[in-house]
């Protein structure tokens, strides 16, 4: 059985995975959807939640997608 993770891990430059601090790991994220937004438009991003999680991790992602891109693509299972 393989060990669960216990910190963030991004790629080096070399395409190698290294361990990296949870600042680091957030800001690369951060930039990385920046970047992606940016280069293709908010549209292109959306986000699909599932239908067990609570009604406010669904609203915080809703949120987020909202304001924070500026994407109305969300989804859910909820209506199945």
């Amino acid at each position: 059985m393989p060990q669960r993770l216990t910190e963030p891990l991004i790629r080096d430059r070399d395409g190698d995975l290294r361990p990296a601090s949870w600042s680091e790991a957030l800001a690369r994220t951060a930039e990385g959807l920046q970047r992606s937004v940016g280069r293709h438009g908010a549209t292109s991003f959306g986000t699909f939640s599932c239908s067990k999680a609570t009604n406010e991790l669904n609203y915080a992602l809703q949120k987020f997608a909202r304001t924070v891109i500026g994407s109305n693509n969300i989804d859910s299972c909820n209506r199945t």
